[in-house]
């Protein structure tokens, strides 16, 4: 990670831990869960070297950055309050960056758009597409409805719970669990596919060194913080209520795996590829499946999109 600065960034109240290399116009790389500043490492070696100033926070919660005692201090107004202060920070002229989401990081880029669109020049999402809101039922008794009430987010509800299961199995098994083959159902008792005496074989972009960074991250953090994220999902939905059928009109481009988890809940596909996605981001300029591909995109497939984030971004490049 040769060249990569590290400083901490005081907005919205709390500090913020960011990672960042290079000069030029800024890039704002929002990671998921379980993952730190640090999936974004490819991108920010690559892009830096392409003309942008690469810039990856630890979201509140996660690895360096404070984490706020109360699951209230995570809705996703608090979230994108950091990075609209963040953005003002990194850019305080134009105060307006190029943006690049995956998992949670996306969700929290769709909603920046939603409600700052000023703040972002183009948005490439990984992972997640926009999500209509659901007027009548909460997400999370919809994914019980689909999954049944061992669902991982079912799961993540009650407060210290699965945290206390988390603490049993170890950090380093969770992780490494979750980074090699995110589990769609966390049964009490047998979180995982595996018996706890396999061993975990981890995927060819995930060296036994990379693993470990996570490892130790969040063995001095803990979950509680990325967790709180899953525990506002219904105060989310309570809160968003006055944008129920706003469009993002931000330019964007999104790309999944055919692999991922979530290109295989119910209804999304159909979603993607029919019509309601584009309907409700009348900015998607295109739509990208990669063959192959699971959930860690970014991780999995570094050099096509860091390609794919470069030539879609290249189009908003005033010439000098």
């Amino acid at each position: 990670m040769e060249g990569i600065q590290h400083r901490m960034v005081e907005v919205n109240g709390i500090n913020i831990h960011i990672a960042e290399k290079g000069k030029g116009p800024v890039i704002l790389f929002l990671h998921g869960f379980p993952e730190l500043w640090y999936s974004w490492r490819h991108q920010i070696l690559a892009l830096s070297n392409m003309g942008y100033r690469t810039v990856a926070p630890d979201l509140r919660g996660y690895g360096d950055s404070d984490i706020p005692e109360s699951v209230d201090s995570y809705t996703c107004f608090h979230i994108v309050g950091d990075l609209v202060e963040l953005i003002d920070v990194l850019d305080p002229h134009e105060r307006k960056v190029f943006v690049v989401g995956h998992d949670w990081g996306a969700i929290l880029a769709w909603f920046l758009c939603l409600f700052r669109p000023d703040k972002v020049k183009a948005l490439v999402n990984l992972s997640v597409p926009f999500l209509r809101f659901d007027r009548n039922i909460k997400p999370v008794e919809l994914w019980r409805a689909y999954y049944g009430s061992d669902h991982y987010i079912s799961r993540f509800q009650e407060y210290g719970e699965i945290e206390g299961e988390f603490a049993w199995v170890g950090t380093d098994r969770v992780e490494k669990e979750f980074l090699t083959d995110f589990p769609v159902l966390l049964p009490k008792g047998k979180l995982f596919k595996r018996p706890l005496d396999e061993p975990i074989t981890l995927p060819s972009w995930l060296s036994e060194e990379e693993a470990n960074y996570y490892v130790t991250q969040f063995q001095k953090t803990g979950f509680t913080g990325p967790l709180n994220f899953y525990r506002n999902l219904d105060r989310n939905w309570e809160l968003l209520k006055p944008w129920v059928g706003c469009k993002i009109e931000t330019p964007a481009k999104f790309m999944m795996g055919d692999k991922d988890l979530v290109y295989h809940m119910p209804g999304m596909k159909d979603y993607i590829h029919n019509g309601g996605f584009q309907e409700d981001v009348p900015g998607l300029k295109e739509v990208v499946v990669l063959e192959g591909v699971d959930h860690f995109i970014s991780m999995e497939k570094p050099s096509e999109v860091n390609q794919y984030i470069f030539d879609f971004f290249s189009h908003f490049i005033e010439p000098k």
